[in-house]
Parts: structure tokens; C-alpha cells; sequence
């Protein structure tokens, strides 16, 4: 068997950017690598997205450099970065009372540390190239996993003949599919082991289920998104609004954001809740325009034409927003599962692809110190033993982890849509990063520096947090109670001086 001669034969489940990142670092050990993804080449401008969006923009923060700066890959990360785009902060846009349209930008960071615009396809593309020119990797799109024996380790795909066009909340519906006439061609694989890395209805996932004991949690919250495009300036095909920030339009339980892109445009998001999408349906255009302008104020027709915000509004899909938890991540030695396939979230902590890559650099830290790779390992066990023992460790880390970056991914879509108006959120932001610039030694940082810009696990984030939180509400009411104190102490004082002085005249009489 390969396990045996020092080569694993690794199936990897997925295309996508967590998965052509883990076919990477196994490749990159000499594992025998083979990708297995059920679209067309993902490099192909004809290929269907996941969600039928011309674009996807997403936020790369370090998790995700740091990932791709382990995959021992000469001049991958160099060549992301140049194809990303810095952003410093938020930009907050609303109105006063007057009826003046603001911007009120707010930095990430007091260090001066920032996040990246990234297209996700254009990321996809990269990892992908890069993959193709080793050796030791063959890819095959339009396979479709349709079952696994993870005692036996082998895996049966369908070649669809036809490319697959679908999308990521619906993967087994494809009308062209049901049309075809008889089944398409079916093999098997063999394997050491597989990596399942095919996003949050993932096939891996439901197989995995047959074999490990799988606690599993879906949710779906009641907020839905849909997608929208500002072009460059007409005048002179410039940003038609600050390229150095994600934009945000808060709007309580609504939100517009925008992100920037590389040919000057900006990919935007409005999430809202389902009622908000259903009442928008029926209404005309300019009954549209009217109801979307009094909640998002500068976004028409300063930067979207009527036109075209409608139409955008109508032709695009409405989609749901997906919260997955679940445990165990693995099977013995067999298989693991990576990203979305074990913990899809809210994109409100602009977490998910990082925590996804994430996973990747912390899946191999364990192999490494298991000794998977090692020819002489400290102990007399097969490379199979040892790879179960890493798979286990890495699910009992990992869990509470994603756990962890999971909630504050919900909880943070109140911060962006609400809480960037709020003062108190304002005052203790300026505290935490105040105690931060001058009292490094202290380690206080705020919640989101944590998350975007360290390596700190998830879970020790969210204690550390929490920590700050209640050693500041103590001192905030040990102040008060200070003040309180001196108040009362000055008022004695005051009044013990008055009857002192009435005495005293008294004692002259």
C-alpha cells in the first residue's frame, strides 16, 4: 500500500480556495495528490459560480496570509498581495438630521494594520495554477462524490459529462442533469486519505456521517443577501468612492456594504431580513428606489443609477445566510473535513476563507508533529496510527475554535449594522486601542485586532475578550464609586465647615 513506502495517495474534495490551499501543503510533502471538484475548471470565465454572482469579494486578514505563508510555496503569497487591495477601516455613510450626506471613517487598527480586498475567483485562480505545476497533483473538475467507504478508504465519483451549473445553497438540483439521458460514468478511488474541503453541503461531509458519530447544528438566519455593483467614475474611470476602507451604510436589522476591486468598481452586499426582500418585491421602480434610499441614503443615484439598482435588485438572487457547527472533523485515520464543510458562517466577521485557510496550517501542524511525514518517527507506530492520533488532536483544538469565531460572526453583525454609531461602542474601542499604543506590555488589544490581525486561537480570543470586558467594567465602577465617594466626602466637608462656622459665631455672641 502507498501508506507504507512513505507516499499517501490524498484525495482532496474541492477546487475552491481551501481546498486547492490543502492539496498545496500535501503536495508539497510528496503525498501523491488528486483534486476532485464537481464544476467545470474554476479558472474558466464560462464556469458558473457558487451563487450566480458575477463577483465574490472577500476580506483576507492574516489567518489567511499565514496560511499561505506556510504552504512552502515560492511567490504564491506575493503574488495574492499583489492582487489585493489594502482597506485601512470602516467608512460609515449616513445622514444628519439636516439631510447632509457623511462619511465617518473608522480605522481597523491604531498600529496601523489593515485587511485585504481579495477576488475570490481571481485567489482560485492562482492557488490553481500553481497546483497545476507540480508534479505530483492532477486535477479533475465535473466529478461528483457519490459515496465513500472510509473503513475500506475508497471513494466513487460521477464524471458529468455535462458541467455542473449550480450553486452553493442548492447542490444537487441541476435541471440540464435531469434531462440527460441514462447515468454518467462512475469509478472508484482508492486512497490513504481524504481531505473534504467542498463547502458548506458538502458530499465528504454527509458520507463522513455514515462512519463517525457527527453531532451537526444548521441554522439559518433570518437575513438574507443579494448583490449589487457600483462602476468606476464615467469621467475618468476612477474609484467612484475610497478604495481604503469597506464601506458601510448601518441600518439596525439592514446593511449595505461595499468592497473594492481591482478594476475600480466595488462589489456590494445588502443583507436584510427576509420580510425586508418580500415587502421590496411587488413595488415598482420607484417605489424601490424610494424605500431602499430612505434606509441606505447616499448609495442612489449618487453612486447606483435607479436604473440600475433595480435591475440589479430583480435580476440577481435573494440568498440565505448559513451557520454550520458540527463534531467530530474526522474518521480515524481516513478522512478530514476543512472550511465550510465543518463550520460554515456568516461572512459578518470577514472570517470565514481566513478560518477555512486557517484550518489548513493548523491540520498540517499536526501531521508535521505527529510525525506523519517523518521516515524515523520517536515512535514505533505505523504512519496510519500516527495519522489518526493528529486527526484527533486537531478535531479536539480545532472544534472549540470554530465554535468560537462561529458565534462572534453572528454577534458581529450587530456591531456593523448598529453598533458603529453607538458611543459606548466608540468609547471603549478608543480605550482598548489607547491601554494598547501606550501600555504595550499590558496585551491589550481590542476584540477585532485579535481576530484580523494575530494568529491567537479563536476560543482564546473570545476569553481574552471577555476578560478585558469585565476588568473594564470594574474600573469603571470602582470610578464611579470613587467619585462618588469624593462627591460625598466634599459634601460632609462643605457642610461640617457650615455648622463649624455657625458654632464658632454662637460661642462670639
Amino acid at each position: 500500500m502507498p501508506d507504507a513506502d512513505g507516499r499517501q495517495k490524498v484525495l482532496v474534495v474541492g477546487a475552491g480556495p481551501v481546498g486547492a490551499l490543502a492539496a498545496l501543503y500535501a503536495a508539497g510533502r510528496g503525498d501523491d495528490v488528486e483534486v476532485y471538484e464537481l464544476r467545470d475548471d474554476l479558472r474558466d470565465p464560462s464556469t458558473t459560480p457558487l451563487n450566480f454572482t458575477k463577483s465574490i469579494n472577500l476580506a483576507l486578514s492574516e489567518r489567511g496570509v499565514n496560511a499561505m505563508r506556510h504552504a512552502r510555496c515560492e511567490g504564491l503569497l506575493d503574488a495574492v498581495i499583489d492582487e489585493s487591495i489594502p482597506m485601512h477601516g470602516r467608512m460609515i455613510h449616513g445622514q444628519s438630521r439636516d439631510g447632509k450626506l457623511y462619511e465617518e471613517p473608522q480605522v481597523y487598527d491604531a498600529q496601523g494594520r489593515y485587511i485585504r480586498a481579495v477576488d475570490r475567483a481571481a485567489l482560485n485562480k492562482r492557488l490553481l495554477d500553481y497546483l497545476e505545476q507540480m508534479p505530483n497533483v492532477s486535477l479533475h473538475f465535473n466529478h461528483k462524490l457519490t459515496g465513500a467507504d472510509f473503513r475500506k478508504n475508497v471513494a466513487w465519483f460521477e464524471q458529468q459529462t455535462v458541467p455542473k451549473i449550480d450553486h452553493a445553497q442548492n447542490p444537487t438540483g441541476n435541471a440540464t442533469e435531469k434531462t440527460r439521458k441514462g447515468r454518467s460514468e462512475e469509478i472508484s478511488v482508492h486512497f490513504d486519505f481524504m481531505i473534504g474541503a467542498d463547502g458548506a453541503h458538502s458530499a465528504a461531509r454527509f458520507h463522513m456521517m455514515k462512519f463517525a458519530r457527527l453531532a451537526y447544528q444548521q441554522e439559518y438566519i433570518d437575513t438574507l443577501w443579494c448583490e449589487f455593483h457600483i462602476n468606476p467614475r464615467t469621467s475618468d474611470s476612477s474609484f467612484a468612492i475610497s478604495p481604503d476602507h469597506l464601506h458601510i451604510w448601518p441600518g439596525g436589522s439592514y446593511m449595505f456594504i461595499a468592497i473594492p476591486s481591482l478594476d475600480k468598481s466595488f462589489t456590494c452586499t445588502l443583507f436584510a431580513p427576509e420580510s425586508y426582500f418580500t415587502a421590496l418585491a411587488p413595488l415598482s421602480s420607484e417605489e424601490f428606489v424610494s424605500s431602499f434610499s430612505s434606509r441606505f441614503p447616499g448609495v442612489c443615484p449618487e453612486l447606483i443609477s435607479p436604473e440600475e439598482l433595480y435591475k440589479q435588485f430583480i435580476e440577481n438572487p435573494h440568498l440565505p445566510l448559513l451557520s454550520i457547527k458540527c463534531t467530530p472533523y474526522h474518521y480515524r485515520s481516513s478522512v478530514v473535513i476543512l472550511g465550510d464543510a465543518a463550520h460554515a458562517m456568516v461572512p459578518f466577521y470577514g472570517q470565514g476563507m481566513n478560518a477555512g485557510l486557517e484550518d489548513v496550517r493548523v491540520l498540517f501542524d499536526f501531521l508535521d508533529a505527529y510525525d506523519v511525514y517523518n521516515d524515523t518517527p520517536k515512535l514505533a507506530t505505523t504512519r496510519k496510527e500516527r495519522r489518526a492520533g493528529a486527526l484527533n488532536a486537531y478535531t479536539s483544538q480545532r472544534t472549540p475554535d470554530a465554535a468560537a469565531i462561529n458565534d462572534l460572526a453572528l454577534r458581529n453583525y450587530q456591531e456593523m449594522s448598529a453598533g458603529v454609531r453607538s458611543p459606548v461602542y466608540r468609547l471603549r474601542k478608543w480605550l482598548e486601542e489607547t491601554v494598547s499604543v501606550y501600555l504595550p506590555t499590558v496585551g491589550w488589544s481590542t476584540q477585532y485586532s485579535r481576530v484580523s490581525f494575530g494568529n491567537q486561537r479563536y476560543s482564546e480570543v473570545e476569553r481574552a475578550t471577555a476578560r478585558q470586558g469585565k476588568i473594564m467594567v470594574t474600573a469603571f465602577c470602582l470610578g464611579l464609586t470613587g467619585l462618588t465617594g469624593l462627591a460625598a466626602f466634599g459634601l460632609l466637608r462643605w457642610d461640617g465647615s457650615r455648622s463649624l462656622r455657625a458654632l464658632v459665631g454662637k460661642l462670639r455672641v
